[in-house]
Formats: C-alpha cells, structure tokens, sequence
C-alpha cells in the first residue's frame, strides 16, 4: 500500500505547509480527539445526577487503553452539573498507611475549599462568634480538624467531609467528585495493622447513607475491582464498574481523521488505505493508534517537504521502535526462565484466547529440551505477576497487564531479540 495523499470523499490531503503533529503518544496525554468513549461518558453524566449516591465509579482497563484520558474528559462534564472535582494519581506512597490516605485526600479536597469561609473552629466543631474573624477551609483548617478530631483516622476523615459538605451544599454546588487514577495501588497491609482502601470505602459508603453528595470515581488496572472487593464484601455495591475496551475500526478511523482533518493543510496521506493499515497493526488501542499515527505523520511531511512520493507506512520499523520504547523495559525485567514461559505461551494455538497450565506444560513436552512442570508454571506465572509482567485476574486467571502479545504481529515468537507486535486479543492463563 502506497498512499498519495488524496482520497476521502474526493478532498486532497497532500499538506501545503507544514504544520504540528496533532498526535500525542505518551503516558496520559490527552489524544487531539478523544474517540469511542461516549458510552462512558453518558454513565458519568447518569451518576451525576443521583440525588443519593448509590452508585460510584470504578474504570479498569490495560495499561495503555486511555482510562487517564478518559478521567480528563469526565471532570469537565461534571463541573458543568455544578460539581467539584478533586483528585490525583494514587501513589503507592499514598496508600502505606491510613494517615498517608488521610492527608493525600485533605491535600486533594483544600484546593477546591480553599476559598470557601468558615467561622474560627473551637474544640472539635464550629461556633459562630462575632468577635472572631472567618478563615478559609484551606489544608491548615482541614488539618486542625483532623487533629481536634477523637477516634480513628476514619472518624477524622468523616468530620472533615461532614464540614465541607454542609459547606459546600450551603454555596448551591451539587456535589464533589474525588478522581483518583492508578488506584490499583491502593491496598490494605493487614501485617502492619493499617487499612487505607477498607477505610476509603468503609468512609465514603457512610457519608453517603447520610445523603452527602461525595462521588468516589476510580481507574486503574483490572486488579482495581478484586482488592476493592476483597477489602469490603460490599464494594461491588458500591460501584457501576466500567472496562475499557480497544477502539472500533470505526472508533479508530474518527481517531485519526478528526485531528487530522482540523489541520487539513498539513495531512499528510491518511487515506481509507492507510488508516486500514493503522487499524489491522494497532488493533485500536488508543496509545498504538496515537503512537503509529506520529511516526507517520512525520514520515510523510519529511516526504513532503522534500518533493518526493509519500513512502509506504514502514511497520517493521515502527515495531521495532515500539518494542524499544514500551516493551523492552518490561522483558527485561524477566529472568530467562521466565522468557522461556512466555515465549512458550506465544506458540500455543489457544494464545489468542484462554489456555490451561496443562496446555502449556503439555506444549514445553513438545518443544522444550527442559520441560516444565505444572508447580513450576505456577510459580513462574506468580513470580510474573510480582514483576507486573503479567497480573491476575477473575478467578483463577492470569493476563497481560498491557495490549501485546510476547509474538510478534504475525504471531511467531522472535527468540534472536526484542521484537514483538500487537496481539489480536488480550491473552488470558487460566491456572489449575
């Protein structure tokens, strides 16, 4: 496939200037034009508009698939139903301790009360005196109140909500929204006696019973649902629990030409031919399709500025610097006997789908000078997991925590070097 910058519905695409590369590959950058979301986003806008909350947010997804994006877009539509929006990444610093959890949410919540007047706090609550001027709900104030507050950290954290909430119920705001994404880093440390994620929800699920509009929303991988479930049985209450998905051919062709249509004067060939290509090598995902569409873009202005034909879209290289960019560092994180696993499981027939440890063990019978046992399977997809190279799911089942497969796009291993592409599905081990 050779495109020639000519060819949807009639219009001429050929840049006549050069122009900025609209697409923006990186960790969380908001793409030019967020496609296929809008489901998501009309369940945001549902939960909005509960009077009582009975229904947060949670967002899970492979790294990759847009869930931080997709946080940026929902904040606008809730500050425009009159909400505020707090929140940041949840670090797993954020997460050591119970305390740790109560000050990055004061943090958080301070920059939107900062503003907001109160009387001068006494003991433990507030008193109206005509001779003390009011001061701000800013983090000291917050903090004074944690401090004054007797009881566990949960009891402190319920004072502060309590007091913002009459306050900002009192201003006409509707609610307040607090985002947190990679919450799969939130957890409990039973060993150490601290319960920050139990005492998250144990909080927000009693401030809404008492009708306070405070909205929990939450992306992160797929472990996210198991821990909150496994922290409180009534989690999955708790939640509407959304998973993104890759992008429709349909999804993925808006991806590209809206961005690239809005600066028409620099496009720079992405006809129906080639944005067939993009969509069969990157399969949808969000950061392939934005990261594909950059080395072309670029490609082709250089062609253009320099007169000559537009060249065909190179996959090979483009793999190759894909490899080296997104998935080196994490092959390099396992040992060779681990590589040995995968690169087994990247020849199964069933790869593509779901497969047994019998499946792999038989398949390392076949093919493996050094077979494995099914124990020894299990303790290397475990070790994996520990890596973050791949993580467990639903029941007993394993998968990548990110859209590849370890083959390359034709589906063969490459056992000379790093050299793999997009897989077709999201692989899933399922242990005995």
């Amino acid at each position: 496939m050779r495109p020639k910058g000519v060819a949807i519905d009639g219009q001429s695409l050929a840049p006549t200037r050069s122009c900025p590369n609209p697409f923006r590959p990186g960790a969380g950058h908001t793409p030019p034009h967020l496609a296929g979301r809008e489901q998501e986003k009309r369940e945001f806008s549902r939960l909005l508009d509960q009077d009582t909350v009975f229904q947060n947010l949670v967002v899970t997804g492979l790294r990759g698939v847009g869930k931080t994006v997709l946080l940026d877009t929902l904040k606008p539509i809730a500050i425009e139903k009159s909400w505020f929006w707090v929140g940041t990444d949840m670090s797993e610093s954020s997460s050591l301790d119970e305390a740790s959890l109560l000050v990055r949410l004061i943090t958080d919540l301070s920059v939107v009360t900062s503003g907001i007047a109160v009387q001068e706090p006494q003991g433990t609550g507030f008193v109206i005196d005509p001779n003390t001027a009011p001061k701000t709900l800013d983090f000291a104030t917050l903090l004074e109140i944690v401090q004054a507050t007797p009881g566990l950290n949960s009891d402190k954290l319920k004072a502060v909500l309590e007091l913002v909430w009459g306050c900002v119920e009192s201003l006409g705001i509707r609610g307040v929204v607090f985002a947190y994404d990679e919450a799969q880093n939130l957890s409990d440390h039973a060993a150490d006696g601290e319960f920050p994620l139990s005492t998250l929800l144990e909080v927000f699920q009693s401030v809404q019973r008492k009708g306070m509009r405070l909205l929990l929303v939450l992306t992160g991988l797929s472990t996210l649902t198991a821990r909150l479930v496994e922290a409180r049985t009534y989690a999955e209450r708790m939640f509407r629990i959304l998973s993104l998905e890759r992008l429709t051919r349909e999804a993925t062709a808006e991806a590209i030409l809206r961005p690239v249509r809005q600066d028409s004067p620099c496009v720079a060939g992405f006809t129906e031919d080639a944005i067939e290509v993009i969509y069969d090598f990157t399969l949808g995902y969000p950061y392939f399709v934005q990261y594909v569409c950059r080395e072309v873009f670029d490609l082709w202005a250089q062609d253009v500025a320099s007169g000559e034909e537009l060249r065909e879209i190179p996959l090979s290289d483009i793999t190759r610097k894909l490899d080296s960019d997104f998935f080196a560092g994490r092959w390099a994180r396992a040992t060779d006997r681990q590589r040995d696993l995968l690169s087994l499981v990247a020849r199964l027939e069933t790869s593509a789908g779901e497969f047994t440890v019998q499946e792999i063990v038989a398949k390392s019978k076949e093919s493996s000078k050094k077979p494995f046992s099914p124990s020894h399977v299990n303790q290397l997809l475990a070790a994996l997991c520990e890596t973050g190279l791949v993580y467990k799911a639903a029941g007993a089942s394993t998968r990548w925590p990110y859209p590849c497969s370890m083959g390359s796009s034709a589906g063969n291993w490459r056992t000379d070097g790093w050299e793999r592409g997009v897989d077709k599905t999201i692989v899933k081990i399922y242990e005995t």
